[in-house]
């Protein structure tokens, strides 16, 4: 019961700084997945030398994940937005990433970067997506702390109230006060501390913030664990334990993986506004059936095709002259 109810009243900004916890979440997800890349760089598990991880990371955050999760979002989730002002591309500050694009576009990236170098695709594919879901984990953190892609409501008592909620369409289809939402859109209010702020100020304080808001399930919470976190973990887990594993497959098990946890997760989290059903699926679930599909293919390709890593013999070869 300690966590019931808690009012959401985090700021976006760090410490009161010009820095926003998504973007520091965006640099720390990169040297996160820099960092898992060379451990298993150095232990002879990566189709990347060790020398050469960060530079990839470089160019695989840029041209990869921010652009694809940008294009992503854009065309899966703001489509009708961009075709009408398609510079709001550049404007990220403005917020407005999807991962699903993120994925896509790291994927690509890693293909052309693997065609460009004369390695294998899955196996730097097996590589990244080791550290990856940890930007995942980071990425949905920050997005509980700017109190934006929240839960449904619920009677559970491991509930919260996000401040922000004022500010979506769902808020007047749930019964709130569509006076109260016009409000907070006229003033600008975007963030929990300056709705929290006005109500101190211009309305009944907390107390009455608290009794128009729904409990809901913070389901970054629950997304960050499920699709970052744990899934990392299984798949570092698996990596280390099965060294001599057949490329491909662990990228696979990613995708796979990924896709259940997101569809499973997304029953508890908030549609966007405006979202409408597809086949009976938020645009979430309906995204991630598709991944089934790309993970399938590169299982497929690992059970057929795939080699163990081409770095298990050279780092084997040293220690085994010293014995």
């Amino acid at each position: 019961m300690l966590f019931a109810y808690y009012l959401h009243d985090l700021s976006p900004f760090v410490f009161h700084t010009p820095i926003r916890w998504y973007g520091l979440a965006y640099v720390l997800g990169f040297y996160c997945t820099y960092r898992v890349m060379y451990f298993l760089a150095r232990r002879g598990l990566s189709e990347i030398k060790p020398e050469a991880v960060a530079d990839f990371i470089t160019l695989v955050s840029l041209f990869g994940l921010v652009l694809g999760g940008r294009l992503g979002y854009m065309l899966l989730y703001n489509f009708d937005e961009f075709i009408h002002a398609p510079w709001m591309f550049f404007m990220l500050w403005q917020g407005g990433m999807a991962s699903h694009g993120g994925i896509a576009g790291v994927t690509l990236f890693c293909g052309w970067y693997a065609w460009k170098h004369k390695i294998s695709w899955a196996g730097i594919g097996d590589s990244i997506v080791c550290g990856a879901p940890l930007g995942i984990f980071l990425g949905r953190i920050a997005n509980f702390i700017n109190g934006e892609l929240f839960g449904r409501v619920t009677t559970s008592s491991w509930a919260m109230k996000f401040p922000t909620e004022l500010t979506h369409e769902d808020f007047v289809e749930q019964g709130g006060s569509a006076a109260l939402f016009h409000e907070i859109r006229q003033r600008g209010l975007q963030h929990s501390p300056d709705i929290i702020e006005y109500f101190e100020k211009f309305r009944g304080g907390r107390p009455e913030l608290e009794e128009v808001l729904h409990p809901r399930h913070p389901s970054q919470l629950y997304e960050a664990l499920g699709e970052g976190l744990l899934l990392s973990a299984i798949l570092i887990f698996i990596r280390l334990r099965f060294p001599k594993l057949r490329q491909g497959i662990i990228a696979g098990l990613f995708f796979i993986l990924y896709a259940i946890a997101r569809i499973a997760l997304e029953f508890v989290r908030q549609p966007d506004d405006g979202s409408e059903l597809i086949l009976g699926l938020t645009k979430g679930q309906f995204f991630s059936t598709f991944m089934f599909i790309v993970g399938g293919l590169f299982i497929g390709y690992g059970l057929k095709w795939g080699k163990s890593p081409p770095g298990l013999a050279a780092v084997a070869a040293p220690a085994t002259e010293q014995a």
